[in-house]
């Protein structure tokens, strides 16, 4: 079986966000891709295969368990099956998942679109304690279907966060979002981090899943449905958005840094 590791949201390698591809012939148990996903170790790895032409299965796993909904790993997945041949390089592909289907196009410049359903936030009380956990103070709170989003007074704030991983785990179900605009003269609109202790990822280094909740919020302040946003962890990673009634477009590239075989 071959496996791949792609960094995406990213043009150069060891940057963006790892995940693992694994290219299965038929759907796969469970409790299986769960064990292969916590020793591939990454924020989380794709399993994938075909179901019909320009058509196919995906589920997504971090280390502990399995999400409903990751953009990484399916931008990954388009581009080892549209640089291996596994479909034509200008196929439109279509992957079942747990969020309804989801679509990938590659384009001239090589680059992916991924469509994504959005997950506009609802402004939400502070919960008592985030602060603290955080160690800021949020100036703007929401909730959005899995995740919890905060907005800082700006971009130093959020780069420069150093909140106790552990502690947040208690605030979402998913992760904890952090967000501010970016600054003036910037390249990009937004900046953010991503923080998911309760899935087995105490920092996101870029997280597609994230901009599907941050697009509808920053494109209701902003007055723009087309922004860039940039993800401040330590790797780093620039996803653009396109924001389009309840639907998201997400824009990256991804590099392949990695290509074996599953031994077991």
């Amino acid at each position: 079986m071959r496996a791949f590791i792609v960094d995406a949201f990213t043009d150069r390698p060891f940057a963006g966000n790892p995940a693992g591809v694994c290219l299965l012939d038929a759907p796969a148990d469970a409790a299986w891709m769960q064990r292969v996903a916590a020793e591939l170790n990454l924020s989380e790895t794709a399993f994938v295969h075909r179901t019909a032409e320009n058509t196919y299965g995906l589920r997504w796993f971090t280390p502990t368990v399995e999400v409903d909904l990751c953009g990484h790993a399916t931008l990954a997945t388009a581009h080892v099956l549209h640089t291996t041949g596994g479909a034509a390089p200008d196929a439109a592909l279509h992957f079942d998942t747990l969020s309804g289907v989801l679509t990938a196009r590659r384009h001239h410049d090589s680059a992916h679109s991924l469509d994504f359903p959005a997950d506009a936030p609802t402004e939400a009380p502070t919960p008592p304690g985030l602060a603290e956990a955080l160690g800021a103070a949020p100036r703007w709170t929401g909730r959005a279907r899995h995740d919890l989003l905060v907005a800082l007074p700006d971009a130093a704030a959020v780069r420069d966060l150093d909140p106790d991983t552990a502690a947040l785990a208690a605030f979402s179900g998913r992760a904890v979002i952090v967000t501010a605009s970016a600054p003036d003269g910037a390249d990009h609109d937004f900046v953010s981090r991503v923080f998911a202790p309760a899935a087995g990822i105490p920092e996101d280094p870029v997280t597609g899943a994230a901009h599907c909740v941050l697009a509808p919020h920053w494109a209701g302040r902003l007055g723009r449905t087309a922004l860039a946003g940039v993800q401040l962890s330590p790797r780093g990673g620039r996803v653009g958005v396109e924001l389009h009634g309840d639907r998201v477009t997400l824009l990256g590239r991804a590099v392949t840094v990695f290509d074996g075989a599953l031994m077991s």
